[in-house]
Order: structure tokens, then sequence, then C-alpha cells
């Protein structure tokens, strides 16, 4: 499984182009929540800030993507936001620069240039503390988890269990290993911990795997 690298938001409603840059950037290691209908609302769907990087088209129903992207700074001036569009002309170049975008790409494209121009704004835009499970966003800076824009209440032991299995991402994880550094050797049952992986289940259903007599792994 790869590391991942970064995590994006993709507003795009072309459902065969969507679908392909999901696929292709998962593929290499990156994080993708797919934002394709509900522009109107988008703002209150999610957390711009909480992703590295932003690939925004511009020809969208409901709401142009020069009105999403001047909603985008007035919430975030620090994420990098790569306008991906058909529409080439430098007028409309010049208004996403001055609005704030950081790139722009051209429709059509090739996928390795993309991913260029996404590793390089990913560089100048630094690190965050943000991460996609599923189809919900971790913010471990605020100590929450969303979805569509909701709160997850979640208790705050399964939220420690849950943010030591994150950081060994796509690793086993024994018992002993998560008494030492999650519940600090205290005496914990393995009823007690197949209690909390049960709390994360339910919060995401597909991303953990249970090895018998070995451990757990957040995949």
């Amino acid at each position: 499984m790869p590391d991942r690298r970064g995590s994006f938001l993709l507003i795009e409603d072309d459902l065969l182009l969507g679908e392909s840059l999901k696929e292709y950037l998962e593929m290499r290691g990156f994080s993708v929540i797919w934002i394709k209908e509900g522009f109107r609302e988008i703002e209150h769907l999610v957390d711009f800030s909480c992703f590295h990087g932003i690939i925004l088209d511009l020809i969208l129903p409901e709401r142009s993507g020069e009105e999403i992207l001047r909603i985008i700074r007035s919430k975030t001036i620090s994420v990098p936001v790569l306008v991906l569009t058909a529409k080439g002309g430098m007028d409309t170049k010049k208004a996403c620069f001055l609005g704030g975008a950081d790139d722009y790409l051209v429709k059509p494209f090739e996928m390795e240039e993309l991913l260029l121009r996404l590793n390089a704004l990913i560089r100048r835009g630094g690190t965050l503390g943000c991460y996609i499970i599923g189809d919900a966003i971790l913010d471990e800076g605020k100590g929450m988890i969303s979805r569509d824009g909701k709160e997850i209440k979640i208790s705050k032991r399964a939220w420690n269990l849950l943010i030591y299995l994150l950081k060994n991402r796509g690793r086993i994880v024994n018992k002993e290993e998560l008494l030492r550094n999650v519940w600090h050797d205290a005496h914990v049952t393995e009823e007690t911990l197949r209690a909390y992986i049960k709390e994360l289940r339910k919060i995401f259903p597909r991303s953990f795997e249970t090895y018998k007599g070995r451990g757990y792994r957040l995949v």
C-alpha cells in the first residue's frame, strides 16, 4: 500500500474525469475527497483548510468555479488551489490568479503534468494535521472527525486509539504495542480492545482489518 503523501479536495462535476483523477491520484499515494454536486452549499460541506491542496474546475452547475475560488480564499489563504478547466483564455487565467489561484492547467492535459504540478504545490504548501479516512475527514489539530460537514462524536480513548493506528497506517499493530502507547500498560482485556475497535468500525466500516492473534490494521 502506498504511503499517504497528501490530501486533495477535487471539485469537478464531470463524472468520467473526476473518477479518473481520483483513481490516478490515489494509486500514487494521495488521499482525495471528490465533490461532484451540491456546489451551491459547498462551503457548508467541507473545511477547505483541511487539505494539502484543492483542484478546482471552473465550469460547474449552480455556481461558477470563480465564485467558489473567492469563497475558498475567504476561508483560507494558505491551501494551494490548482484551477483545472477548459477555459484557456488569458482574461480567465488572469482573473483566477488575481483571485488567489496558485496554478492553472487547461483541459485536455496529461496526467503526469498534473501530478508534477500537485507535487510542486505540496512542497510550497507544507504539511497539515488533517487526514482522510474513507469519506470522513480527521482534523488532528482541532481534535475532531467530520463527514459531509457534520461532526462525528467519538470517545477520548477511541480517539487516542484511532490516532495511533493512523500514525501506523498500513501496518499490523499488535495488542502489546497498543497497550504501551494508548493504554500505557494499564490492564485491558481483549474484550475492551475489541469494544473500542467496534466503536471505530461504526464510523469507518471498511477501514479496519483484524488479524486474529496478531492485531489490527488501518488500511
